[in-house]
């Protein structure tokens, strides 16, 4: 039988094989090594953090246990610090004149063991505005890691896939290269050559010879990540970057509680919970995926997790994992003032359908949220318009702000008691710290779990004990930021989405129509009643949340007429406002007096006063009543705050109203910056280019004019 190939091409077609299975192997075995990458880094950041403190202890140290050192002659040789004795050797100190070696071999001794305990203190702490050699080592090694993980899986998944059959294959055609061999061979055999050719020939183009040149391209490109394209991505993705650090060098975060306070009993059976993420939209921090596979195994529980650790987006994880397991039907109680933002939550982060359940249309969207399923999302108040089929059946309710529903006798506890009969599990959420409000805490749990609450009652005065800890834990969970943030930079932005009242929005579309940009901006504060405001109570709930955690509070506007709303609206809790007619020595006065405030202390200022030139880092939650015209304004304002001395992380919150011009001022300002961050040097005239021009505001003004008229036509044609 003729051969149907080329010797000379069988040839190249093996080498060709081969090598792509060292490639696949060489692309699978980098991940390996990116990792020993991220732990030799890893290590030298805190080999940094420690060297950083040790500088800043004077060698004279040395002597604090009577060792009777002379660190004069010491420091007159250069060691000035215990950084400088820890980075030298015994012989390079016994030279010293005065210091004899085996004095050089306790100094150094001595030395070691500070930095012993300074490193078993030490944390990695990752920050854009912080970067050093090593710590943008580190975080190239983890965007590095990143890709390496994806191309290894899928490496691993070819060569699983093909490499038996094409080393057959290889071996076959290995007959054509012996040429006696071939001379002599059965018909069969070369049959078996010339379909080994065409095999490895159709797999070398084919989809195997396609994706084998993709994962070759993205090792390549992955090889070649440097500090720029990794900061970049860390700026976008920090929590990927964190996760991969946790789990690669785990401890070098600061928390190594792989059980976050659980009992370990408690703790083992969560562990071993299945999560099922198909279908979230974002990635989960590991206390927050261990924080939804609590909620799906004790299937009744309260998050009490401080602010800004994501309580909303386990909420929605759980959701999500339940879905993947058949359930059908969610509900979220919350407060009016966060009804849009869970909607938006919710939609950006899941593929769950959402229902909002709440003003004019709640009946029609009730009916239908119970035909098709989904997240209903309603309000305390509405709970007493939710008529339930007697059969129905409830996957998950949430209930947000728990709190509300402290008092047993009041109507909305009674209506969300209701819902609860339905519910096949529960989970209840709030920021504030139960465990100083004992009474507060037996009534939530005595609707979620009565056995517990019952078996508590008699243990108030033992809250902060760890028998009273072990004994709510199957339902009561709260951890605190510093325990499980640690590494986080010390600023926490979120947009606090409020929705129209029917009041407010026909002031503000009066204000649209009359082309006043600047009454149109004070939309919602410029209610006729500011109790009426869904800016002003969401602005108080995240008061009254922020005095349970001990925080002191800065809230900023430019229009004077809102600061004196909400001095109005706080009363004697606010301290005197800040403006542009009190003057710089008063300003100072006020801040003094602020600043020896307790906790929960208000102070309120007009942004172009309080926002430049002042100092209060005693605030550690910022609040931002509008969006300004300028980033740069914003910045300043938060800077008051967010800076060196400050000991906590600062949450910034920003109000805003859905269909609003709220909404068109955050895009045009996102995309200025965007486009600024991406083309300019950041100079005072590229900042200054951010801002707003009248041309741009007209644009907004002549917009929402469209967008409303369109919204009452559509509105009529109904």
């Amino acid at each position: 039988m003729a051969k149907l190939f080329d010797t000379a091409d069988a040839e190249r077609l093996i080498q060709e094989h081969r090598m792509m299975l060292e490639e696949l192997d060489e692309i699978a075995q980098y991940e390996d090594n990116v990792q020993i990458d991220i732990e030799k880094a890893a290590n030298l950041v805190v080999t940094r953090n420690v060297l950083d403190v040790l500088r800043d202890i004077p060698v004279e140290e040395i002597n604090r246990e009577k060792g009777g050192f002379r660190v004069k002659a010491l420091r007159d040789h250069g060691f000035r610090s215990i950084a400088d004795i820890v980075a030298a050797n015994v012989y390079s100190i016994s030279s010293v004149h005065g210091i004899s070696e085996d004095a050089a071999y306790s100094i150094k001794r001595i030395a070691n063991d500070m930095a012993d305990k300074v490193r078993e203190g030490a944390k990695i702490k990752l920050n854009v505005d912080n970067k050093t050699r090593e710590s943008t080592a580190l975080v190239t090694a983890l965007s590095k890691y990143g890709y390496a993980r994806e191309t290894a899986k899928e490496c691993r998944g070819l060569i699983t896939e093909n490499r038996r059959q094409i080393e057959y294959a290889i071996e076959d055609l290995l007959l054509s290269q012996k040429r006696l061999k071939w001379i002599f061979a059965s018909s069969a055999k070369k049959q078996k050559a010339v379909d080994a050719y065409e095999f490895l020939d159709s797999y070398r183009n084919g989809n195997y010879g396609q994706r084998v040149r993709e994962q070759r391209t993205i090792f390549e490109n992955t090889k070649r990540i440097n500090g720029i394209d990794a900061w970049k991505e860390f700026s976008e993705h920090s929590v990927s970057f964190f996760n991969a650090l946790e789990n690669i060098v785990p401890g070098t975060l600061g928390n190594d509680d792989s059980i976050y306070g659980l009992p370990e009993e408690l703790a083992r059976e969560v562990q071993e919970e299945c999560f099922f993420p198909d279908g979230l939209l974002c990635e989960l921090r590991r206390y927050q995926e261990w924080g939804v596979k609590y909620a799906l195994h004790q299937k009744r529980v309260l998050l009490g997790d401080e602010m800004g650790l994501g309580k909303t987006v386990q909420a929605i994880a759980t959701m999500v994992s339940l879905k993947n397991t058949g359930a059908s039907h969610f509900a979220v109680v919350c407060p009016a003032s966060v009804v849009t933002n869970w909607c938006r939550e919710i939609r950006k982060m899941s593929r769950l359908q959402v229902v909002k359940i709440h003003g004019a249309g709640r009946k029609e969207a009730l009916n239908s949220w119970i035909s098709a399923g989904g997240v209903a999302v309603t309000t305390f108040e509405t709970t007493a318009h939710f008529n339930l089929p007697e059969s129905f059946e409830l996957s998950l309710l949430v209930v947000d702000e728990a709190h509300y529903i402290k008092n047993s006798e009041a109507r909305r506890t009674v209506n969300v008691k209701k819902i609860c009969e339905r519910a096949e599990r529960m989970l209840f959420m709030t920021g504030t710290a139960l465990e100083n409000k004992p009474e507060e805490m037996v009534a939530l749990i005595h609707i979620l779990c009565p056995d517990i609450a019952l078996r508590i009652q008699h243990m108030l005065a033992l809250t902060a004990a760890p028998q009273f800890r072990e004994a709510v834990a199957p339902v009561y969970y709260r951890r605190k930021r510093e325990d499980v943030l640690t590494e986080l930079p010390e600023l926490i932005e979120s947009e606090e989405w409020c929705t129209l009242g029917q009041a407010e929005k026909d002031i503000y579309e009066q204000a649209v129509f009359g082309k006043n940009f600047a009454e149109t901006r004070r939309v919602s504060w410029n209610a006729e009643n500011i109790k009426d405001s869904c800016k002003a109570k969401r602005l108080m709930e995240l008061i009254e949340e922020a005095e349970s955690e001990k925080r002191k509070v800065i809230i900023f506007s430019f229009f004077l007429d809102t600061i004196r709303k909400v001095v109005q609206l706080l009363g004697d809790r606010c301290m005197n406002p800040i403006n542009g007619s009190v003057s710089p020595q008063r300003r100072q006065e006020i801040i003094d007096d602020f600043d020896k405030a307790p906790a929960g202390a208000v102070l309120a200022a007009q942004i172009q006063s309080g926002g430049t030139g002042l100092n209060i880092q005693s605030a550690s939650v910022i609040i931002l009543c509008e969006p300004q015209l300028k980033p740069s304004i914003e910045n300043q304002a938060i800077s008051r705050a967010y800076r060196m001395g400050q000991t906590r992380n600062v949450l910034v919150y920003r109000l805003l109203c859905e269909n609003s011009i709220d909404e068109r001022i955050m895009d045009i300002l996102k995309d200025k910056q965007e486009k600024f961050d991406a083309f300019a040097d950041k100079s005072v005239a590229a900042a200054e280019s951010i801002k707003m021009d009248d041309h741009t505001i007209g644009n907004i003004i002549a917009e929402e004019i469209e967008r409303i008229k369109a919204e009452k036509d559509q509105s009529n044609e109904k």
